[in-house]
């Protein structure tokens, strides 16, 4: 299969259709094998407008979601990131120049991925999604959905820094994108998604007589 022939099909059709505009983003997109962050013996798929398993139940997120999430942080050459349950996009952050930490929970998942992370220049670290790598950081992305408002996540932005996420309660979701202010954060809806909830960051059911 020509892996760079369809890494240009995808960025044609899936990803500056849909209003991604950002000309580095794009040539990020371009370069970096999606197929190298999924089961190999899912790589025929990396690029079709599907969740692509990369081991133990845990999936890519769609490569026009990914974009539209990047997009919205505003992404600086020289930022630090961190790419919670998100190393395809973990790596096309690191080629737009930026320095990143991806996180997984699952040492399968890492184990998949970490070889493609390293080629990017990518820091990878196995830690529970609830507590996040470090902080400080600028900018803060996941390719999967959460249940819950992630206030571990928003803890480890700095002044100024900026989180997308999916946010999603039943069969929809939500991408949303916060910024954290002196005074406190905002948050601010931007597209529909429903890529898989983490279950780390899912509440645990509650009881009541």
């Amino acid at each position: 299969m020509d892996f760079a022939a369809a890494r240009k099909v995808m960025v044609d059709s899936q990803v500056r259709v849909n209003d991604v505009t950002d000309r580095t983003l794009q040539a990020a997109l371009l370069a970096v094998p999606r197929e190298r962050f999924c089961a190999s013996d899912r790589a025929f798929s990396a690029y079709g407008e599907v969740e692509v398993e990369i081991a133990n139940g845990r999936r890519l997120m769609q490569a026009r979601e990914v974009a539209k999430l990047i997009q919205a942080l505003d992404a600086r050459e020289g930022e630090t990131a961190l790419a919670i349950a998100a190393p395809y996009a973990a790596a096309v952050l690191a080629r737009m120049g930026l320095k990143v930490t991806a996180q997984e929970a699952d040492q399968v998942v890492m184990d998949v991925v970490a070889p493609a992370l390293a080629d990017a220049g990518v820091v990878g670290v196995v830690a529970p999604f609830t507590q996040p790598a470090c902080e400080g950081f600028d900018v803060i992305v996941s390719e999967a959905a959460v249940a819950v408002k992630p206030e571990a996540w928003l803890a480890a932005l700095r002044v100024g820094g900026r989180l997308v996420v999916v946010e999603r309660h039943g069969p929809n979701g939500r991408a949303v994108l916060y910024v954290m202010a002196q005074g406190g954060v905002s948050r601010r809806e931007l597209f529909d998604a429903a890529p898989p909830v983490l279950q780390e960051m899912t509440p645990a059911p509650a009881f009541a007589l």
